[in-house]
């Protein structure tokens, strides 16, 4: 997706920016008028998707008010979990893009989960939290519980939204660990969340190079947006206004988690419409086919 006098891309995942393609942060009518109206006036797309739908009416609640703002695109909802029924019909009712946000990492919360379930995950967030680099380690002996738990959680999504899921990412970005990518265990030609996007010198050259290496892998059978930014930090200010210019060319999710109070400020306050002027926020979470 390079394209003439765009940012400088070395490959999937590292990015350098010109300070020169900074875009005006002013906000204005004619931005909020294409806004309302769901018009693009730009080739990129500016995706906000708001994590953890579901996983308690708190979260369920802030991500809704935010939603009804037009100041998140989609969410990623998460099943098993004490809001996720509830979180499940809302979503129906309203027409809410959601997918799935697989959990090997957090207890599920809900009454009547499957004991077999609960042991399984369990295992896996044990050996997930054990060290730092377990997320990157193939484990032989637990194949099995991956396969089951993501599965169960595919089976429990459609039961509650009425479809399979067409767009998978992870709580704590599991989904990208070694037992689930190297297992094919994401159906293909689904929409799957990339890893972070960091500028030269954000992270060592092993975790970059590594990053990269995920994302190719995930590209041959999965769509996927050009750049991954978590919302916060919320300053400096030019770091969301660098986010924010490469989504006038490119596809960019913005992860954000509103029942934390400083990201649900900034979404609910209109923060974010001064900060991305006439740039809208997309309504729902779409990216093109593989080689579009």
């Amino acid at each position: 997706m390079k394209r003439e006098e765009d940012p400088i891309l070395t490959s999937p995942g590292t990015l350098y920016v010109s300070m020169e393609r900074k875009s005006s942060l002013g906000s204005s009518p004619a931005g909020e008028s294409r806004r309302r109206n769901g018009e693009t006036p730009y080739p990129g797309l500016l995706i906000v998707n708001a994590d953890d739908w579901g996983r308690d009416h708190e979260t369920t609640d802030r991500t809704l008010e935010c939603i009804l703002r037009r100041t998140v695109s989609s969410v990623s909802a998460m099943v098993f979990m004490e809001d996720s029924e509830r979180a499940a019909r809302v979503a129906r009712e309203r027409g809410i893009d959601a997918g799935l946000h697989l959990n090997f990492t957090t207890g599920f919360s809900a009454p009547g989960v499957p004991a077999p379930l609960i042991e399984h995950q369990q295992r896996l967030s044990r050996y997930l939290r054990r060290h730092r680099l377990a997320q990157v380690l193939f484990h032989p002996g637990l194949t099995g519980s991956f396969k089951y738990v993501v599965a169960a959680q595919r089976d429990e999504f459609t039961r509650l939204y009425g479809a399979e899921p067409d767009r998978f990412d992870g709580h704590h970005h599991m989904h990208l660990c070694a037992n689930v990518v190297f297992r094919n265990l994401l159906p293909s030609e689904t929409v799957v969340r990339r890893d972070f996007t960091f500028q030269s010198g954000e992270k060592g050259v092993w975790n970059r190079v590594y990053r990269q290496f995920i994302d190719r892998i995930l590209s041959r059978r999965h769509h996927l947006a050009d750049f991954l930014f978590s919302l916060p930090p919320l300053e400096p200010p030019d770091r969301l206004q660098r986010i924010f210019s490469l989504a006038r060319q490119f596809i960019v999710e913005v992860e954000t988690h509103p029942a934390r109070p400083e990201e649900y400020r900034f979404l609910i306050g209109g923060e974010i419409f001064r900060r991305i002027g006439d740039l809208p926020i997309a309504p729902r979470f779409a990216v093109p086919p593989r080689g579009a």
